[in-house]
C-alpha cells in the first residue's frame, strides 16, 4: 500500500496526518516508510535532525548513482523509516522539465525497495506541481485531508481534476481512499455546517474518524516524536489510530 497524502491548500493538516498515519501503521508491526516530498521538510523535521542528513529524496530521484536505499534513515520509532526532504527538492521541477519520464521518476526509483516496506506514506507539497503528480503516479491510494474551516472545499475541484488526469494515463489504478476532516472544533456551529458540506460533496468517501483540534498534535513534532509516544493517552493518538484502522479496512 502506497498512500499519497495530498491537498494543494496549505495548512490543512497534511504533514500531521502523514507523520501520525505512518507512525500508527508502524505500531502494527509492519515496516513503514514515510517519504517527505515537501521541500519545506516538515515531516523530516518531525523525526530527524536535518543537519545530520547527507542525502535526501532529491538525490534519490535525480542522481543516477543514488537510490532510495542510500537516503532512507530509521526514525526513533520501531518499524518506521524516513526518506528525508531538504530545500533542494524545490529545484526538482526545473531539473525534470522536458524529461520524458518526469512524471514516473518517483515510481521508477521506488521499485527496488518496494518489497522491504509493505506500507509507504508520501507527504506531498501544498501544490499540484510535478512533485505531487509524481506522488499520485507512484501511489496505490490517495488520502485527502480537508480542514474544518470556512474555505474547506476551496480548490478541491482542481485536485479532483488532477487525479482524473493521472488516472486517465499514468496511473489508472489510483484509488481515492478517503477524505479526512482535520482541525475540527465540534463545539462550533460553523464546524458542524462545514462537516455537513464535506459529507454532501464526498459522501461515503469521508472517513468516520474526525481529527479534532489538539495542542498535543501541534507540540509533538517539536520533540521529534509522533503523537503515540509523545501523548499516547491524548485524543489525537486515539483519533489517528482509529483513522489508521479505517485506512487498512478500506485499502
Amino acid at each position: 500500500m502506497i498512500v499519497a497524502i495530498a491537498n494543494q491548500k496549505g495548512g490543512v493538516g497534511k504533514t500531521t496526518t502523514a507523520i501520525n498515519l505512518a507512525a500508527a501503521l508502524s505500531l502494527r508491526g509492519k515496516p513503514t516508510l514515510l517519504i517527505d516530498l515537501d521541500p519545506q521538510a516538515n515531516s523530516t523535521m518531525s523525526y530527524l535532525d536535518t543537519t545530520q542528513l547527507a542525502k535526501s529524496v532529491y538525490d534519490a530521484i535525480i542522481e543516477p548513482d543514488c537510490g532510495f536505499a542510500d537516503v532512507i534513515v530509521p526514525s526513533t520509532q520501531p518499524n518506521l523509516w524516513v526518506a528525508p526532504s531538504r530545500i533542494a527538492l524545490a529545484k526538482l521541477e526545473s531539473k525534470l522539465v522536458g524529461e520524458l519520464d518526469a512524471h514516473f521518476r518517483l515510481k521508477d526509483r521506488l521499485q527496488p525497495i518496494l518489497g522491504q516496506y509493505p506500507n509507504i506514506v508520501i507527504d506531498c507539497p501544498p501544490t499540484l506541481g510535478l512533485l505531487t503528480v509524481n506522488a499520485l503516479v507512484a501511489a496505490t491510494h490517495l488520502l485527502i485531508p480537508i480542514q474544518s474551516s470556512y474555505f474547506a472545499l476551496e480548490g478541491t475541484d482542481d485536485l479532483l481534476e488532477t487525479i482524473e488526469k493521472v488516472r486517465m494515463r499514468a496511473n489508472p489504478t489510483l484509488r481515492i481512499l478517503g477524505v479526512v476532516i482535520t482541525m475540527h472544533d465540534k463545539r462550533t456551529a460553523l464546524a458542524r455546517d462545514i462537516r455537513a458540506q464535506i459529507d454532501k460533496v464526498f459522501g461515503s468517501k469521508v472517513f468516520k474518524t474526525v481529527i479534532t483540534k489538539s495542542v498535543r498534535l501541534e507540540e509533538s513534532p517539536a520533540y521529534k516524536e509522533s503523537i503515540f509516544s509523545f501523548a499516547p493517552d491524548s485524543s489525537g493518538a486515539s483519533e489517528y489510530y482509529r483513522l489508521c484502522e479505517e485506512v487498512i479496512d478500506r485499502a
